[in-house]
């Protein structure tokens, strides 16, 4: 069985922690021993995220006058490195007898996406009134309240092709455990020459890992996270655990797009578009998860 597993932020950072390189290390061990439970039985390919780590790298960015700050392009794509290296170098030590690679991915993405008109991903450090100011007149970037605070916020358009699909095609056909689209990956569009350039965006980590699970011809999408998997009419009385659904049922619904909303989107998309199964649940769940005895199941309706 071939399984594309999504890790939540949590597989490197839970709430409250702080951003120090030691308690990502404790962190990642954690997802790689759930990771290799199902790799030793089946081909495995492994996405993640990486908001806190891009929101890192950017304050680091900003502490440096020499020079302009990076584009989100290349910071994501640093950030795909630093995350593939821990999370390679921990499989790795779980499973001896496998090879791990980490494969830098970029994600086309369409210029035209309305997306681009209306940023609304916040990325990066929150500002006071003053300072929000001043980073738009510098950098022109568009910024939006957080709170009491102000942050820059970018597009976050739909993830429309991978560019190193193939080359994930080829590793997982040799039984490769390959971590690949930290991030959603990193967004490029195609210049008049056909060639490839980045852009300022973030694509939504689920919905590249849906895409890319499609696109690989997937059994299964696992999308780990912190809960124990989708609840309907949280926050109420009669707040209960979804066990099994259909992209139909969950899609009218509905759930809040700052929380379970992308996860959920993802997993129907994957389910509609391929016929396979989606899984949504907690990191230590995921064998249990794969075999639809703990967390929500997402399947076409037969």
């Amino acid at each position: 069985m071939l399984i594309v597993v999504a890790l939540g932020g949590n597989a490197l950072l839970r709430r409250g922690e702080p951003l120090d390189a030691e308690v990502q290390r404790r962190n990642v061990k954690t997802a790689a021993a759930a990771i290799a439970e199902l790799a030793r039985d089946h081909r495995v390919v492994v996405t993640h995220g990486n908001g806190p780590q891009v929101g890192l790298l950017a304050l680091q960015a900003a502490a440096y006058r020499g020079a302009e700050p990076y584009p989100l392009d290349v910071l994501g794509a640093e950030s795909e490195g630093m995350i593939g290296y821990l999370l390679e170098q921990a499989i790795g030590n779980e499973l001896r007898d496998r090879d791990v690679a980490t494969l830098l991915t970029q994600v086309v993405v369409d210029p035209a996406d309305p997306a681009f008109a209306k940023p609304s991903k916040p990325v990066g450090p929150v500002y006071d009134q003053e300072a929000a100011l001043r980073v738009v007149a510098d950098h022109g970037w568009s910024i939006a309240p957080d709170g009491d605070r102000w942050r820059r916020v970018v597009p976050s358009p739909a993830p429309a092709a991978i560019v190193e699909l193939h080359t994930i095609e080829l590793l997982v056909d040799r039984g490769i455990v390959v971590v690949c689209a930290g991030g959603g990956g990193v967004p490029v569009t195609l210049d008049e020459a056909g060639g490839y350039r980045g852009v300022e965006a973030v694509v939504d980590k689920d919905a590249t890992s849906a895409l890319l699970a499609t696109r690989l011809g997937a059994d299964r999408l696992l999308l780990l996270t912190d809960v124990e998997g989708v609840v309907a009419d949280w926050g109420r009385a009669d707040a209960h655990l979804i066990r099994t659904s259909d992209p139909d049922s969950m899609e009218r619904i509905g759930f809040a797009a700052g929380s379970m909303g992308p996860k959920v989107a993802a997993a129907c998309r994957f389910a509609r578009d391929s016929g396979g199964t989606a899984g949504i649940g907690a990191l230590g769940d995921a064998l249990a998860l794969l075999e639809g005895t703990a967390g929500t199941t997402i399947a076409p309706r037969t």
